[in-house]
């Protein structure tokens, strides 16, 4: 046993530093980002935020939606051929939605059927819950093998030498994160996890120091959780809990008191297990929890006030461009983030 007594910090642990800015309007930041991936050697343009392969967020109406403002959406596990096919000939798709799987052998027959049907689509997730195990390893060096030219995401993560790992066994973007999310409970059942913050920046500096890319995965409630991940080195950030409720995203609604609301759990929560698996298994537990939340209408409302949310964080720090902002970014430690007198925000 051994205790690392280093502080870790996630994201409410700190706020931009301003800085002199030559901006004259948050109109003049440019968000889009372009990246040539390690292995498959794409060479991708577009706004870096990618919706959660979560129910009610890694769904076709939304990746319709997102891929309007050119940002990614990663489609849940669960998504068919007939599924892919509405979206198939929509422009630009292909480079804008990742197709996910897990690591059994249903998940990848499912994700290869979808490919040999539509073989344009350039992002493959591959998806578990712990990145650390040397099968996983070993299945993202099978996928590579199999794709030589399909950028491959790979994860969770949330510690350098497992980054590494990952990259040199054919990851072109490691997800990192660990129990940050909204309805995720793997650290009040496990004990197990890692400050989001302090995830991201190690693991984007030792993804970088290989050549690839990062994605920082859970831990957002606001635009400027978002801005602080891209400050630390992330170069995409995925959000479930902040697109979650809208109408794109599905879902059953509950009308309680004239009021409407939508149900969103976690991935690996009993509700997602009983949806998709037909139950927990017997040596399992849920790792996820289901919450009720307001329906919200369209999701352009919540995509403008995010990336309004970002602009501004640049304006505030000098940055011109998303690139940018984490060569801008200076963070100061703070024990409170903001005034909750009238609650939060």
């Amino acid at each position: 046993m051994r205790i690392e007594e280093e502080i870790k910090l996630d994201y409410s642990d700190v706020l931009f530093r301003p800085k002199r800015s030559t901006l004259k309007s948050r109109r003049e930041v440019d968000l889009k980002r372009k990246y040539h991936f390690k292995h498959s050697k794409f060479i991708w343009e577009g706004i870096p935020i990618i919706g959660a392969n979560m129910d009610g967020v890694g769904e076709i109406e939304v990746a319709k939606k997102l891929a309007l403002y050119k940002l990614m959406t990663a489609l849940t596990k669960q998504h068919q051929t007939r599924d892919i096919s509405k979206i198939n000939s929509t422009k630009l798709i292909h480079n804008l939605v990742a197709l996910s799987c897990g690591t059994s052998k249903d998940s990848y027959k499912r994700l290869n059927k979808i490919l040999s049907k539509f073989p344009k689509f350039q992002f493959i997730c591959i998806d578990v819950a712990n990145g650390y195990s040397e099968n996983f390893s070993k299945f993202v060096s099978e996928v590579r093998k199999q794709h030589p030219k399909k950028t491959i995401i790979a994860g969770n993560v949330v510690t350098a030498d497992m980054t590494q790992e990952l990259v040199l066994s054919g990851a072109d973007i490691v997800k990192v994160g660990i129990g940050p999310g909204s309805v995720c409970t793997t650290r009040i059942q496990t004990g197990v996890g890692y400050p989001q913050l302090s995830a991201v920046l190690e693991c984007a500096d030792a993804a970088h120091g290989l050549g690839a890319h990062i994605i920082a995965d859970g831990g957002c409630t606001c635009p400027g959780d978002v801005a602080k991940g891209f400050g630390a080195g992330a170069d995409f950030v995925m959000l479930g809990g902040m697109l979650a409720g809208h109408k794109e995203g599905g879902g059953k609604i509950i009308k309680t008191n004239g009021e409407k609301f939508i149900e969103f759990y976690g991935s690996s929560s009993e509700e997602a297990n009983e949806k998709h698996y037909g139950g927990l298994a017997d040596y399992r537990s849920s790792e996820g929890k289901k919450v009720k939340i307001s329906f919200r209408d369209s999701l352009d409302k919540t995509l403008k006030d995010i990336l309004g949310g970002i602009r501004s964080s640049c304006t505030y720090v000098g940055a011109p461009t998303l690139k940018q902002l984490s060569k801008c970014t200076t963070f100061v430690r703070v024990s409170n983030q903001y005034n909750d007198t009238f609650g939060k925000f």
